[in-house]
Order: structure tokens, then C-alpha cells, then sequence
């Protein structure tokens, strides 16, 4: 246990002093703040009495959808897309990483052993991730806070439950991206392809198989219902109570919510059991 403490608290240390797991964090909270809030701010105030820029949503609804009470939907709204690109690259680069600098050598040749040192590192993601998470909520507190000020509206928070169960599933559905990128990174030996990979993947090739699913061939929805990103998306849209405007791409409800989230924590658990079974079958040299 120590040793698994040792690492984890190593692994950490190495993340506050690497720039790159700072600037993905901050591309999550500057995604948040430009869609979740400034958009539709700023929509509300260029609207007509009535009806606002964004198709479907009134004046009223575009500063509703701003409110303390919509912190969750505009927290994990980006989750099972862009934020989850993100955690994807995160992942990739925290284990990859460790190939392309040539330190996985010395990391494997001295104590702990390889599945010490890679549940150290997963623990150590998934702290990260939480921290993020924390983060992404605290800036979406700021933001609906001040617009509520400015527009002397009542302020409303979503019940204690219904905050919890939405900052889990964005602990979960961040961790399942990062866990893939982990396992890519792990498997593919760098950072740069499995990111490419990756980013490929969520945003496109995913995205066009679940139109594809949804329009033309019907065929192909028992594929799409077990897709990463369409659970993580009907996971999402499953914790958002009230939604005051449309969600942003990637959230649906095509998967019931139950069986959303058994799917998403499987995936955390098949990720992370590859990865080890990848990186102790596999010689480092």
C-alpha cells in the first residue's frame, strides 16, 4: 500500500509541474464559460422582446438556462464531447508520455512493480480529473452568480442529490474518456497518435455513426447504444433536470439512463484492466 501511495503521490507531483495538463484543464473551464454562460448571456441581451438568437429559445429561456438551478446542464454539458476530447488527450499523454520521454525504462526496472506503479497513475488521473470536475462547477457558481446579480434575478440551487449526482457522472464520464486515452496510450507506445486516434473518434467518426444509426440505417442502433460517447451523452442528459434550451451535441437520451451508466462504468473497468494486462505482457525494451 505504501507503495502504491508513493506513486500516486509521485505521479501527482509530476502533473502540477507539467504545463500541458494545465492548459487542458483550462480549455475545459474557458469551453464551459464561452458556451454554458457567455453565449447565451450574450444572446439574451442582443434578442428581441420575445425571441432570441439560438433557435428554439426565448429571451426568458436563454437567461433561465444561466441560472444557478442549470449548473450541472452547463457544468457537464460539454462532457461526453469536447471536454471528453480533452480527458482523452489527458489520458493519452499521461501514460504515452512515459514511452516518448524514454522514462517508462527506469519507471519498470526499479520498485514498485508494473501494476503498482500503473494503478498509482490511474489513481492519480482520476484525482486530477475530480480536481477538474471541481473546478468546472466552481467557475459555473461564478459565472451564473454574477449574471444573477446583474439581472436581479432570484438565486436558486439545485437540490444537494441532484448536484452530486451530477458532478459523479462528470467525474465517471471524464474518467472513461481519460481511461481510454490511457489504454491507447499503453497499447500504441506514444501520445501523439493515440490523441490523434482519439480525437478522430469523438468527433467524428462517432458523431457520424450515430446520425447514420439515427436516420438512414436503423440497423446499426444496437451499435450505436453501446458507443462511449452515446452513453456518456445519455448519461449526461440523464442528470440535467430541467433543461431550459436545447443541449449541446453529443447529449441525447438514446440509451436509458440505467444501462447508460453500467455501460460507462464498464468501459472505465475494461480500459483500465487492458492497460494493465497490456503493460504487463509487454516488453519494455
Amino acid at each position: 500500500m505504501s507503495d502504491f501511495v508513493n506513486v500516486m503521490r509521485a505521479e501527482l507531483f509530476k502533473l502540477v509541474r507539467r504545463p500541458a495538463a494545465w492548459t487542458l484543464m483550462a480549455a475545459a473551464l474557458v469551453l464551459t464559460t464561452t458556451f454554458g454562460y457567455l453565449v447565451p448571456y450574450l444572446s439574451y441581451r442582443s434578442a428581441g422582446e420575445s425571441t432570441g438568437p439560438i433557435e428554439g429559445a426565448s429571451k426568458a429561456d436563454l437567461l433561465a438556462s444561466t441560472m444557478p438551478d442549470q449548473i450541472v446542464a452547463n457544468a457537464i454539458g460539454g462532457f461526453p464531447v469536447f471536454a471528453g476530447a480533452l480527458a482523452l488527450a489527458f489520458g493519452a499523454l499521461m501514460f504515452g508520455g512515459e514511452y516518448g520521454w524514454g522514462t517508462v525504462k527506469t519507471l519498470m526496472t526499479q520498485r514498485p512493480g508494473r501494476l503498482t506503479q500503473l494503478a498509482g497513475q490511474l489513481m492519480a488521473m482520476v484525482i486530477a480529473l475530480t480536481v477538474t470536475v471541481v473546478g468546472v462547477f466552481a467557475v459555473g457558481a461564478v459565472c451564473s452568480l454574477a449574471i444573477a446579480g446583474a439581472e436581479g434575478q432570484a438565486i436558486t440551487w439545485l437540490g444537494p442529490v441532484d448536484t452530486l449526482q451530477g458532478f459523479g457522472a462528470g467525474v465517471l464520464i471524464l474518467t472513461m474518456w481519460a481511461g481510454l486515452g490511457a489504454a491507447l496510450g499503453v497499447t500504441l507506445r506514444s501520445v501523439a497518435l493515440p490523441i490523434g486516434f482519439g480525437i478522430v473518434w469523438v468527433l467524428g467518426i462517432e458523431n457520424l455513426l450515430s446520425a447514420v444509426a439515427g436516420t438512414v440505417l436503423t440497423a446499426l442502433e444496437p451499435l450505436r447504444d453501446v458507443l462511449p460517447g452515446v452513453n456518456a451523452g445519455s448519461l449526461a442528459s440523464a442528470v440535467m433536470p430541467g433543461r431550459m434550451i436545447d443541449p449541446p451535441p453529443g447529449v441525447t437520451s438514446s440509451v436509458e439512463s440505467g444501462r447508460a451508466l453500467i455501460t460507462v462504468l464498464a468501459y472505465v473497468v475494461v480500459c483500465m484492466l487492458f492497460a494493465a494486462w497490456n503493460m504487463r505482457r509487454r516488453d519494455i525494451a
